[in-house]
């Protein structure tokens, strides 16, 4: 009875370590969008639809698991109103041993006359590679956006990984009649 109870006891604090949260934060600058479609929708002027991909450099690595993000791509939809911008795309991120994640984003920016502009929104993870596989997790982003098109942006949030799940187990043979 009490190796059960032990065992059941380590089963439960492994399973509390594996769920832990661990926080993470880094900075992120944005090359302008190459290439980036916008088309006016035509109901009121200053309404746009667009898409665009951007490349990014991690100048402050998000450390994962020991690792540290090095590039990414920010690709995303997005709509403009007059002075406010919303877009919501996905950012891919390569990390300095090969890594990879992917995080989903939502933001708006407020638009000034010279195209720049603060950059705030949020952010969740939907895949991973590697170490990273089977990251959860999410957090908030803020920056700014600069009049010639790039953006620099603080990323912070937190992240789970899910342990592996443990091998099969063997099957008795089967007895003999």
């Amino acid at each position: 009875m009490k190796k059960t109870a032990l065992v059941v006891l380590m089963v439960f604090a492994l399973a509390l370590t594996a769920s832990a949260q661990t926080k993470v934060n880094g900075k992120a600058h944005c090359a302008k969008a190459d290439p980036e479609y916008m088309i006016e929708v035509g109901d009121k002027p200053g309404h746009l639809m667009g898409a665009r991909k951007a490349a990014c450099t991690w100048t402050t690595p998000m450390e994962i698991e020991g690792a540290k993000s090095t590039t990414g791509t920010d690709v995303a939809t997005q709509e403009v109103s007059g002075s406010t911008m919303r877009d919501s795309g996905y950012h891919n991120a390569t990390m300095d041993n090969g890594d990879t994640f992917t995080v989903r984003f939502q933001g708006s920016t407020k638009i000034n006359k010279d195209n720049s502009g603060p950059i705030e929104g949020k952010w969740t993870f939907v895949s991973g590679t590697g170490k990273l596989k089977g990251i959860k997790g999410g957090g908030t982003f803020k920056g700014m956006a600069a009049a010639d098109g790039s953006a620099d942006v603080d990323v912070e949030g937190d992240y789970t990984i899910a342990p592996p799940p443990p091998p099969p187990a063997k099957k008795a043979p089967a007895k003999k009649p």
